[in-house]
């Protein structure tokens, strides 16, 4: 089977999945689009009806109840041609049970979190971190790069997803630690720009904290990655840290703050939005 010329399947259009799907389409794969909403004109009615028209699958859906639907709806219509991965971010258990369907089904499964957000996927330059079968990896690598700048195969199914987990933690708690920053410097009168300076100057200045900081600054907070998906992400990190007996202080501290911010309804916006939460 000539995999280059067969359809792909992207389940799950919201901030990434949709401009993953544009990017398929204008490298010339012919593409397949279901949405949990429903409410995209020409798309598929069903995970089922998508793996129906694709043996590529591509799952850019937002938790493990979302996911384990779609690959339960999907399981009837998979055999030995389709290769299911799964971008979504969700718990290790939910990775493995994924994993567990499709293989017994015949389909080959690949644990594929992304890192990368809105403007990475706009730009084709997410980074993916795959976990699985190399041999299996290799038949979808042309489908991979067409949105992405790095491709990491980082061990077996549900490595990929601790690793993803692990460096959102950190994500999660430098934001966290830039929001406390800039909270201190503001009350000690001191101009953002200042700060802004500052961190030019000093070792710990990252992409992630220049583009943070300017969001905090002009209380942009439009959704890049979303609160209510850091949050999700810092849990699993909690509870693998429990599982291990591992006490994660700043783990805590950081879903205390972004748990707030769902509560205050700020769930949809990005998570940096943090910033405005200091209690």
């Amino acid at each position: 089977m000539n995999r280059s010329s067969t359809s792909v399947a992207v389940l799950g259009l919201g901030i990434i999945g949709s401009r993953v799907a544009g990017h398929l389409e204008r490298a010339g794969h012919p593409t397949v689009r279901w949405s949990r909403t429903g409410r995209m004109a020409g798309g598929c009615r069903s995970p089922k009806e998508a793996a129906e028209k694709a043996l590529t699958i591509q799952m850019f859906l937002r938790d493990d109840e979302a996911v384990l639907d779609a690959v339960r709806s999907m399981a009837p219509t998979l055999g030995k041609d389709h290769i299911v991965l799964n971008h979504a971010t969700i718990s290790k258990p939910a990775t493995l049970e994924v994993a567990s369907i499709c293989q017994s089904q015949g389909a080959g499964f690949l644990d594929a979190p992304f890192t990368g957000s809105k403007m990475a996927a706009e730009n084709a330059k997410l980074c993916y971190y795959v976990g699985g079968n190399k041999k299996t990896l290799e038949e979808v690598r042309h489908v991979l790069e067409v949105s992405s700048a790095k491709i990491l195969h980082l061990g077996e199914v549900g490595d990929a997803m601790v690793l993803k987990i692990a460096t959102n933690l950190v994500t999660s708690v430098t934001v966290k630690a830039l929001s406390e920053a800039c909270a201190i410097a503001q009350a000690e009168g001191i101009p953002m720009e200042a700060l802004k300076v500052a961190f030019e100057a000093n070792a710990n200045c990252s992409p992630l904290i220049s583009m943070k900081l300017a969001a905090i600054q002009g209380e942009d907070f439009s959704a890049h990655f979303s609160l209510i998906n850091m949050l999700k992400d810092v849990d699993f990190a909690l509870q693998l840290a429990s599982e291990s007996k591992i006490k994660a202080s700043a783990a805590s501290c950081t879903a205390e703050a972004l748990r707030k911010g769902l509560e205050l309804g700020k769930g949809e916006d990005d998570f940096s939005v943090i910033a405005q939460i200091n209690e």
